[in-house]
Order: structure tokens, then sequence, then C-alpha cells
């Protein structure tokens, strides 16, 4: 039930990620599809988290803002935005780094960037 909510939900976000592509093109600020992309998911009924401080504990100490999440939805899928020409390697560890930190069990790294966006959709488990 846990696994078929997630793949509902990071289906919706891909749908919506790819209809909002379609419509503006590559090319704005990934801040500008941050917003549009967190309009459409709450449209859509989902509960989205936007620029949430994930901390880190080390030696026993919470580091507090290690870093912030784009986007978590519905407290089972982060969900980290670029806009670039290509994300490189670099970009999935670091996704994966961070959905484990965020002890969430899926991340969704998404290129409003890409000519195609499916072609640079990528889809993270921890």
């Amino acid at each position: 039930m846990a696994s078929m909510e997630m793949n509902d939900v990071s289906g919706c976000i891909v749908d919506r990620a790819i209809f909002i592509h379609r419509a503006l093109g590559p090319g704005l600020l990934e801040s500008m599809y941050h917003r549009i992309l967190s309009y459409e998911l709450r449209k859509e009924g989902l509960q989205v988290e936007r620029e949430v401080p994930v901390p880190v504990s080390w030696d026993g100490h919470v580091i507090d803002n290690s870093f912030r999440a784009d986007l978590i939805v519905n407290q089972l899928v982060l969900v980290e935005l670029k806009s670039v020409e290509r994300t490189s390697p670099l970009h999935r560890k670091q996704t994966l780094t961070y959905i484990k930190l965020a002890k969430l069990p899926l991340g969704l790294l998404i290129n409003f960037g890409a000519e195609l966006l499916k072609d640079d959709i990528n889809r993270l488990a921890n």
C-alpha cells in the first residue's frame, strides 16, 4: 500500500513536470519551475513542502540547516530540481545522499533544462 502510494505520488510529480516543461520549455530559472511545480502538485491535492531544511547528525551533534530539499511531497518523495543543459553523475549522487539523510524512500532528480524532460528525470531509491 505504501509503495503504491509512493508510486502514485512520483507518477503525479513526473506527469506535472512534463506538463510544465511542454508548456514553458527549457531555459527558465530553476526557481520558476520550482514555484510552478509546487503550485501544480498542490492543485492535485498533494502535500508539498518547499526548501525544507534537513539537519545532519554528526558525532552526536545535529548540524542545523545542512542542506535544503527543494521539495518534499507527501512526506515520501524528495524532489531535486535543476535547470541545466545536462545533469551529471554528481547531481545523482547528491540527490541520493539527500534522500538518505532525509530518511525518505524515494528521490526524483528532474532537470527542466533538458530538451526533452523525459530524458533527464532520474528516479533514485533509498
